[in-house]
């Protein structure tokens, strides 16, 4: 499967030489498009050598032409090109261990029968037990039919495995959450609905993932009004948290008040509506969505609902007309959408010290590049440019807070914290029209993010843990 042009990526070319000189070969890399960061050497010999070339792509479609030009030096064979990216996946990237070994038959006799009926006797006795006794207690479900896959649409289930597993990784890593990847034969609505829920016993949260809209919707309300655990759809409210905290420090540099913006959002689907509701949820008041037949107005009879109650509550003014039309005077442009919509002529028309977070992947909405000149903050979802919307900020955190107090739900409140959270671990020294979000590895963004969703969970009630749990809060829980 090719991957989105733009993409970096990187091979390994193993060639055999005789005759050519070493020089060539690295000049036909070189004209074809690849950098050869690094030669090794895997066997030498008077008449035959073989090497090992590490090659830089910006682009992976130009593997097969490198390739082609390696095979046109005479006296250079070939041998094989090594994709390092597939590599990585070779028998998948996760794996389950066992937390003590089993070492003899004492051992044995514990952790399976017949000590073990002890264990589930006592969790049948009281279910509670089995967050305190089994894998509940720091497991999720990551969860998906594969319908809404970013930047490769609806490429079903067996070929979003590889994003499920690389999203469990995440866990794993920046919050040490266990996360198993659960992909979906179905796409129909009530089929997935009544499969989580046959799954849940197991999973102390439920991470919905790349499942297209409308249904995730749909999806999401149900399994949250029907299960005891929370359920979070990250595609809409991971990019909501995160987008909320950049905003939230670009408009501390630009000095302007969230509620007194005008913030047009190009893009109505999961994420654009998930991101329009944090932003009122957090104060903002004139908030326009646009999608490819204009402004989303009241008054209008949509054939999609969601859009229906999305014109109820934004668009104050009833502004009609196209993105260059509406986007006038407008303080922050917000898109998840798609490449190109944006152009340098909109932002000029936009209020002074334009923000335009241009977060469609891979290509955003705008280069920034061309926005440049005329922005005063640019973000974008990607990794090779400042201040990019990354949901792993969010949901490591948030999910460690949800597991920690286990939290029945999450709420609204949770998801604002959260995003208060991230803000707060860019400093005002380090603040800057170049960083406004804390880089990923940034350690303390878990345990920030962790913390502010228990203390709201605690507030709203919805934690099953109580605050004595949480000694190391207890300055900020009185």
């Amino acid at each position: 499967m090719a991957l989105p042009a733009g993409t970096s990526a990187s091979i390994i070319l193993r060639v055999e030489l005789s005759s050519a000189n070493f020089g060539q070969v690295a000049a036909a890399v070189s004209d074809a498009g690849g950098d050869i960061v690094a030669v090794d050497v895997i066997r030498a010999g008077k008449q035959v050598s073989v090497r090992d070339l590490t090659v830089n792509l910006t682009d992976p479609l130009q593997s097969s032409r490198i390739a082609a030009a390696v095979r046109q030096v005479p006296g250079a064979k070939l041998v094989n090109v090594s994709d390092q990216t597939f590599l990585m996946h070779l028998g998948g990237k996760i794996e389950v261990t066992a937390k003590m070994p089993i070492k003899n038959r004492d051992d044995l006799s514990r952790v399976y029968t017949p000590g073990v009926a002890r264990i589930s006797t006592a969790i049948h006795e009281d279910p509670a037990k089995a967050h305190t006794l089994t894998i509940k207690r720091n497991t999720v479900a990551v969860v998906s039919d594969g319908s809404a896959v970013l930047g490769l649409g609806n490429i079903g289930p067996l070929a979003a495995m590889p994003v499920m597993e690389g999203k469990a990784m995440l866990f794993k890593q920046f919050a040490g959450v266990d996360a198993f990847p659960i992909c979906l034969d179905t796409q129909d609505t009530e089929e997935i609905i009544r499969t989580v829920k046959l799954l849940a016993p197991a999973f102390g949260g439920i991470n919905l993932e790349d499942i297209s809209s409308p249904r995730c919707f749909e999806i999401e309300r149900r399994l949250a009004e029907e299960l005891d655990i929370p359920v979070f759809h990250d595609d809409q409210h991971g990019t909501a948290v995160v987008l909320l905290a950049g905003l939230l420090n670009a408009l501390k540099l630009v000095g302007k008040p969230l509620e007194a913006c005008k913030i047009v959002f190009c893009g109505i689907g999961a994420a654009g509506i998930a991101c329009t509701n944090i932003l009122l949820s957090a104060g903002a008041r004139n908030v326009i969505g646009v999608d490819k037949h204009g402004a989303i107005v009241r008054g209008a009879d949509y054939p999609n609902e969601a859009w229906n109650e999305y014109a109820a509550r934004t668009n104050p003014l009833n502004e009609s007309g196209s993105l260059s039309e509406v986007i006038e005077g407008a303080d922050v442009f917000i898109g998840v959408s798609g490449p190109g919509v944006l152009t340098a002529r909109d932002i000029r028309k936009m209020a002074k010290d334009p923000i335009v977070f241009a977060m469609a992947n891979p290509s955003p909405e705008i280069s920034p590049e061309e926005a440049e000149p005329y922005v005063r903050v640019m973000a974008t979802g990607r990794s090779d440019y400042p201040n990019q919307i990354n949901n792993v900020l969010c949901f490591p955190g948030l999910f460690r807070g949800l597991l920690d107090s286990r939290s029945t739900r999450v709420t609204e409140s949770m998801k604002l914290a959260a995003a208060k959270a991230i803000a707060s671990v860019v400093t005002d020294d380090e603040l800057s029209e170049q960083y406004i979000i804390p880089s990923v590895f940034n350690h303390q963004v878990v345990e920030k993010v962790r913390e502010a969703v228990i203390q709201a969970a605690l507030e709203a009630n919805v934690a099953r843990k109580g605050a004595s749990s949480f000694p190391e809060l207890s300055a900020s829980l009185t």
